[in-house]
């Protein structure tokens, strides 16, 4: 054999892995197509999978939070909707001690998915965060508008599967005790109670194709994300563990509520609906899986949703709570902003209350607090790194409105 054979077969016969001949290892197992892999790199390879299979079986054991603690936890970062924080910890709770417990009592307990129902900016989205955080699982979040029926233009639903896995290392076991949160579910409605006899394919037919994950079932995960890889290897993924969260902001749905609980007197004069002294809040407070039903929403996707729970509209002593006490309030983040270049940013009570009314005329909660803030605080950010130094700013309802700018003013010289 001459040497160019040798040095061939000797290629050849190489860990497809590390590379390595076979004459500098202890063994070489040869697969399909002549792929071999060496002693060392099997070693490797159990070494990493044993290493997951613990952080695993960590997760499962490890002490599940109480209800209480997941509540002061959530306390932290949400103001307000305490009804919303006790049922959402309670339903929590309850899934992460059932993955305990099934292995070890003969009593099958069932998984609550759970539905938020309640306006733009209340906090549907941020409480499902702060959940996945408190219990260190793997998140992902998708919105619902983006979904289409299979065979159609758009994206398949099973790419919020993708999420969490890519979430959590590509760790299926892990991935498989996630929290998945569905966002505007209400925006996937059919257009009206009855069933439809034309291809609905981004309201009914995605809610009959979340069926499936909803429940107990193995579904395959495109890797590489969707239809436009057919020869791609699926990950198979079995939901019966992960949680699903959906919320939406059913915009109407207090008519359909009122219609039903709006019972009129019976007697002479009697023309007055029961519904008139109730808030919007209070009115949400009394939804019924019969009310999405009317909404529009198909009596599977619904029924799947165990557990249904409604957030208030925040008004203005919600919104200027939530500008100062929350961990990561919006006060809190500018104070933080302007300390670190040395100067001091104050916010008068009549300053909160400016912007507190500005954001309820937007009609978006929480959410326009940021861009209020944007607003009026650019001009001081941006000549903050060089004129700010050893300042002091203060923010007052002429500031808010924009009849003022707000102005550095020298700190005075410590005694």
């Amino acid at each position: 054999m001459d040497n160019k054979t040798r040095d061939k077969k000797d290629k050849a016969m190489s860990c497809s892995f590390c590379g390595r001949n076979y004459n500098v290892v202890k063994r070489l197992i040869q697969g399909d197509r002549n792929v071999y892999i060496c002693n060392e790199c099997i070693d490797a390879c159990y070494t990493l999978v044993q290493k997951d299979n613990e952080k695993t079986s960590k997760h499962l054991t490890r002490k599940i939070p109480t209800p209480v603690y997941v509540k002061e936890r959530l306390d932290d970062y949400v103001i307000g909707q305490d009804m919303a924080k006790k049922v959402l910890a309670v339903a929590v709770h309850n899934h992460y001690k059932r993955l305990i417990s099934e292995t070890t009592d003969d009593v099958e307990l069932e998984k609550s998915n759970v539905l938020l129902v309640g306006p733009t900016g209340s906090g549907k989205t941020l409480l499902a965060k702060i959940l996945a955080k408190i219990l260190d699982v793997p998140f992902a979040i998708a919105d619902a508008t983006t979904f289409t029926e299979a065979g159609y233009v758009g994206e398949d639903v099973e790419n919020v599967l993708l999420r969490l896995l890519r979430d959590a290392d590509f760790n299926v076991a892990r991935a498989q005790q996630g929290i998945v949160y569905l966002d505007e579910v209400d925006k996937i409605a059919r257009k009206g109670p009855n069933a439809s006899i034309t291809r609905d394919v981004s309201g009914e037919g995605v809610q009959q194709s979340l069926l499936k994950m909803f429940e107990q079932s193995i579904v395959n995960v495109p890797p590489q994300g969707g239809r436009k890889h057919p020869e791609q290897q699926y990950i198979q993924m079995d939901t019966k563990d992960i949680l699903f969260i959906c919320g939406g902001t059913f915009s109407g749905i207090e008519d359909i509520i009122r219609r039903r609980i709006g019972k009129k007197a019976i007697g002479f004069g009697a023309n007055t609906d029961l519904t008139d002294d109730k808030s919007t809040g209070e009115i949400l407070s009394e939804i019924k899986m019969n009310d999405l039903i009317e909404y529009g929403m198909i009596h599977e996707f619904i029924g799947r949703l165990h557990v249904i729970t409604s957030l208030m509209p925040l008004d203005k002593d919600d919104l200027i709570r939530i500008m100062m006490e929350p961990k990561n309030a919006i006060v809190k983040q500018y104070q933080k902003i302007f300390e670190m270049e040395n100067a001091v940013v104050e916010f008068s009570k009549e300053s909160l209350v400016e912007i507190s009314e500005r954001a309820l005329e937007r009609k978006t909660g929480a959410r326009a607090l940021r861009s209020i803030f944007e607003d009026f605080m650019l001009d001081a950010m941006f000549d903050l790194p060089t004129d700010g130094k050893d300042a002091v700013y203060v923010v007052t309802p002429d500031v808010v409105t924009g009849k003022t700018q707000l102005m550095p003013k020298k700190l005075r010289k410590s005694a």
